[in-house]
């Protein structure tokens, strides 16, 4: 695609009577959609279309003569690789990397207009952008018709996929006690009416599914919790007749119907609240008057993120499908690379493959990360055919992948070496190991964000002036979206970060990567767990991890003099756990070969 000619045909309708009521002299394309989605629909990908760049994070911003893209450490490497000489790439985190608004006013003249599509910009990014372009005499402007939108013109339709109703054997409660919990919520805060917009939420409300993002079992919805009904916004070409039966109760709407719906919400008399995420959109925002509005973290975020006995029984049978299938693709790896035929992109394939062939697979929960040697230090790197590099036995091999099964979500990485590791990747590798070790065995006491527990992964990169540009960890969903706020842990602290709390699910996943060399993560998936302790200060209770992934860590790639007894004890633990609760399934399902495999890769080390 000529990028040249896109951002002329942007940079038009900035100036158009038709569609701006004046020129503007900026225009913002964030990442997101109506729903401040981490992963969009295609017909949402309009940042994608603009710059070229297809991360998932980033804002683009276009001005009369200047192209720039923010994006934060997964993605320097890939954008730099993606954007065309008309981009200027923005490295946030990086000390001397100008915001949004300051470039936006070194660049601007004074009194320059910045539009913005409302629905596309949360209430928490769009006031103190606003606030700040304000202070230094610029002006933010709604702008309802998405300009992005006229120019694309293969733009594809809006998904409609079909719904699937989950029991309340497998969620643990039924929609209706959700409701409850909710409205518990709700009087809490004096609020009459909770708007509902993120589409993880919705799945979990109404224990329902769908697939209308990608590797994301979510649906096209919105909905207003209040205290004596339950509306929810949603295309009625998916209400099949077991899905209107399902919802019994609930007063459906049409999906577009949510901002008139809300406009007319609004009761002068009351002195009830009506309750906003801060991450719902400016243009749902705005519907309501400010003294009505009360602005603060969903309910629901903190409910979903704590699992049911349900949903985490669930979540410990997909580890054990997805622990059988990554022991037969690292057989099938070690078998076929030799070869020569072997890449990246196959490799991926069939990892997905082996995935597919277990029992209640839905798909897998984000795009495979296959990547050889130098690929492997771009953190999110997606193997595309002009990339596709063969798997050898003289480079690192990194595979970052996961699925949806109906009964849980998956995400895991590991490192291999299908030669001889070198001494300097074997203490890189082994230092992020004690790392993930160090986090996995911390016990810290109820009332502890995850920010506070980063540094435990980073320690011994540390030691020796190493450290990685991403966070150590995120939420999972159960049969959700695989990152999952609002728990966390990351150097990054989020005002709307909840405290770790038992049955949480969350990634351990430290990482070391040398740019145009090799990359190394090792990442499980860990269960909050309660810690046994000698004493308990205060009464408050002491937490710690539980590895709930289940899937061998390459002994070779280990330096076991710099190990500790305890971290070769936790190793060989997990290594026995591993072979008994995946040996037994591989016994069940026949496949031996593949077991062999496994009790020689579990072997205890030391």
């Amino acid at each position: 695609m000529n990028r040249s000619s896109v951002l002329n045909k942007l940079r038009a309708l900035m100036h158009n009577p038709a569609h701006v009521s004046q020129p503007l002299h900026a225009y913002i394309i964030p990442t997101g959609d109506a729903h401040q989605s981490e992963y969009v629909a295609d017909c949402d990908k309009r940042r994608e279309f603009i710059s070229g760049f297809t991360g998932s994070s980033g804002t683009a911003i276009v001005t009369l003569n200047h192209a720039a893209l923010w994006t934060d450490g997964r993605y320097y490497l890939q954008a730099e690789q993606q954007l065309s000489a008309d981009w200027t790439l923005m490295k946030q985190g990086l000390p001397d990397t100008l915001t949004e608004s300051k470039w936006l006013n070194k660049v601007l003249p004074v009194g320059g207009r910045i539009g913005c599509d409302p629905k596309l910009l949360s209430v928490d990014k769009w006031k103190p952008l606003r606030k700040e372009l304000k202070s230094f005499g610029h002006e933010l402007i709604s702008v309802e018709d998405n300009l992005v939108d006229f120019i694309w013109e293969s733009r594809p339709d809006p998904p409609n996929s079909e719904l699937i109703v989950l029991s309340d054997e497998e969620t643990g409660s039924s929609w209706q006690n959700k409701i409850k919990l909710v409205r518990e919520k709700m009087s809490e805060e004096n609020a009459s009416a909770l708007v509902v917009s993120a589409l993880d939420e919705l799945a979990w409300l109404f224990n329902m599914r769908g697939a209308d993002v990608r590797f994301n079992p979510v649906f096209f919805a919105f909905a207003v919790v209040a205290t004596d009904s339950v509306h929810l916004f949603i295309n009625p070409q998916k209400l099949s007749p077991q899905i209107r039966s399902h919802l019994k109760g609930v007063q459906l709407h049409h999906y577009e119907d949510i901002y008139k719906f809300l406009a007319n919400l609004v009761d002068e008399q009351t002195s009830s609240k009506i309750w906003i995420n801060g991450n719902s959109s400016f243009a749902i925002y705005s519907q309501l008057p400010k003294f009505q509005v009360l602005l603060s973290p969903s309910p629901i975020a903190l409910l979903k993120s704590v699992k049911s006995k349900a949903e985490m029984a669930g979540m410990e049978r997909a580890q054990i499908k997805d622990g059988v299938a990554m022991c037969e693709f690292f057989v099938w790896l070690e078998k076929e690379f030799a070869k020569g035929t072997v890449t990246e992109i196959s490799a991926a394939d069939k990892a997905e493959q082996f995935r597919s062939e277990q029992e209640d697979f839905v798909s897998l929960s984000f795009d495979t990360i296959s990547s050889v040697g130098p690929h492997a230090a771009i953190i999110h790197y997606k193997p595309v055919p002009d990339t596709d590099c063969t798997v050898t036995n003289d480079q690192i091999y990194l595979i970052d992948s996961g699925a949806q099964y109906r009964d849980g979500t998956t995400d895991t990485t590991r490192t291999i070496h299908l030669g001889s590791p070198s001494k300097h990747e074997q203490e890189c590798f082994t230092r992020v190991l004690k790392g993930h070790i160090n986090l996995c065995t911390a016990i810290f006491p109820n009332g502890i964000k995850g920010h506070m527990l980063d540094t435990l992964a980073r320690q011994y990169l540390w030691e020796v002036g190493l450290d990685y540009r991403h966070g150590t960890g995120h939420g999972v969903g159960a049969f959700l979206n695989v990152h999952e706020g609002p728990c966390g842990i990351s150097f990054r602290i989020s005002l709307t970060e909840a405290n770790l709390e038992e049955n949480m699910v969350l990634s351990d996943e430290p990482g070391y990567y040398e740019d145009g060399k090799f990359g190394i993560r090792i990442e499980n998936c860990v269960k909050v767990v309660k810690a046994e302790t000698k004493h308990n200060f205060g009464g408050k209770g002491y937490l710690s991890f539980e590895p709930i992934t289940l899937v061998p860590i390459q002994t070779k790639m280990i330096d076991a003099s710099l190990l500790t007894e305890k971290e070769i004890e936790w190793l060989n633990d997990y290594h026995t756990k591993v072979r008994n609760l995946v040996g037994e399934e591989l016994k069940n399902q026949g496949k031996l070969e593949v077991y062999k495999w496994l009790c020689q890769a579990t072997q205890p080390l030391g």
